[in-house]
């Protein structure tokens, strides 16, 4: 990766750091930043990944810029322009509506470069929501994680082309290489989740934090009708922190007993070795019921050579190829989920293991960390420049 300017300095400014794909995103590019001889800090309320942050070179500055209260949000943009001034900041680049809010007020204040990145795709239905969802769009430069995000950012916004970027998310192709995972790091996540050693079924792996739209419930209502089928060569297991969300972590174990699917859908929390996951998986699942903006989750086991099973919509459609690399199925449709899996099943290890070894190298050759962190640091280039 080429260099920066010794004295540059960026501030990152992200709700908090405890899992997902926007918080990874802001740790590759901290740790980019001190490995190109800059200065990195992350404003943010901190959470789990801030020792991993720390432990790149970075800093985290603590405040609480997941508030979406009007006066906390007054108080960190100020927080953030003092920030800025005493820490010689040289690009600031928010990652979320509310903090960038109060980055933009800050970035203006002491003039100094902001750029955005667009790591969803927001709902609107009201005009105070749309004014709320356009401060990502007013960054000297935004960055969009997909070529679905950006078309969808051209066609609500009246934004000039140019100063749009795509930059798809990155996998850590170092860490998710399954030659660095030792087999007694698979065993000992198998023993954790209470697989048995010679448990033959197909194994199928959701690796995202519980949520109602990232699609467990429809994994349920699938394997449900696999097992009204007489199906049973089949476990699916559910790895997501609900994050508070205990009321619908009840209804998935409510459902899954309703089902009679105890023996066949795990919910086995946290995980914090998905490398190891995907490989004790023979297949991943992605069936979000609302686009995915990139889907680090189709991604990811991908490049540990495992075939994926996504919805048909949103960048799914960019990094999941039909038939060579996995499947896509239709949103929401319980039934043509049903099918897929049971395809799914019944498709031959060999045949498993060819699109495995495809989506392997197709991830490898567009979706690396690397590629993604020396494009973000050419925009801050690019827009340092230009203000000169």
């Amino acid at each position: 990766m080429n260099e920066i300017s010794r004295d540059f300095t960026l501030l990152q400014v992200t709700p908090e750091l405890e899992t997902g794909g926007a918080e990874q995103t802001t740790l590759d590019v901290a740790a980019a930043v001190a490995r190109a001889g800059g200065r990195s800090l992350v404003a943010s309320r901190g959470g789990r990944m801030a020792a991993q942050l720390e432990a790149s070179g970075a800093r985290l500055v603590a405040m609480p810029v997941h508030s979406k209260n009007p006066l906390v949000m007054v108080d960190n943009a100020r927080r953030l322009a003092g920030l800025i001034r005493r820490e010689k900041v040289s690009l600031v680049h928010a990652r979320s509506r509310a903090p960038a809010i109060s980055a933009l007020w800050a970035a203006r204040a002491t003039e100094t470069a902001f750029v955005t990145t667009y790591h969803g795709v927001y709902n609107a239905r009201s005009a105070v929501k749309r004014w709320y969802n356009s401060v990502m769009t007013r960054g000297d430069i935004v960055i969009a994680n997909s070529a679905y995000t950006a078309g969808q950012i051209l066609a609500k916004y009246p934004i000039d082309p140019a100063r749009l970027v795509t930059i798809p998310r990155g996998v850590d192709l170092a860490r998710f290489d399954p030659a660095q995972v030792s087999p007694e790091r698979v065993d000992a996540l198998r023993r954790r989740w209470g697989i048995e050693a010679g448990d033959s079924r197909v194994k199928f792996l959701l690796g995202g934090r519980l949520t109602r739209w990232k699609g467990q419930t429809l994994l349920i209502d699938a394997a449900a009708r696999l097992r009204a089928g007489g199906e049973d060569r089949f476990l699916i297991l559910l790895a997501g922190d609900d994050q508070g969300r205990g009321a619908y972590r009840g209804e998935l174990e409510g459902a899954i007993a309703a089902g009679g699917l105890t023996d066949y859908v795990k919910l086995v929390g946290h995980c914090d070795d998905m490398p190891a996951a995907y490989l004790l998986a023979d297949l991943a699942c992605a069936p979000s019921l609302d686009p995915e903006p990139f889907g680090r989750t189709a991604v990811e086991p991908q490049a540990m050579g495992r075939p994926v099973l996504a919805a048909d919509h949103g960048a799914a459609r960019e990094t999941v190829i039909p038939g060579e690399t996995g499947w896509l199925a239709p949103p929401g449709d319980a039934d043509a989920w049903a099918r897929t899996l049971q395809e799914a099943i019944t498709t031959s290890p060999e045949r498993r293991a060819k699109m495995g070894h495809a989506g392997q190298d197709r991830s490898r050759r567009l979706y690396s960390v690397e590629t993604m962190c020396e494009a973000t640091l050419d925009v801050y280039r690019r827009v340092l420049k230009a203000r000169r």
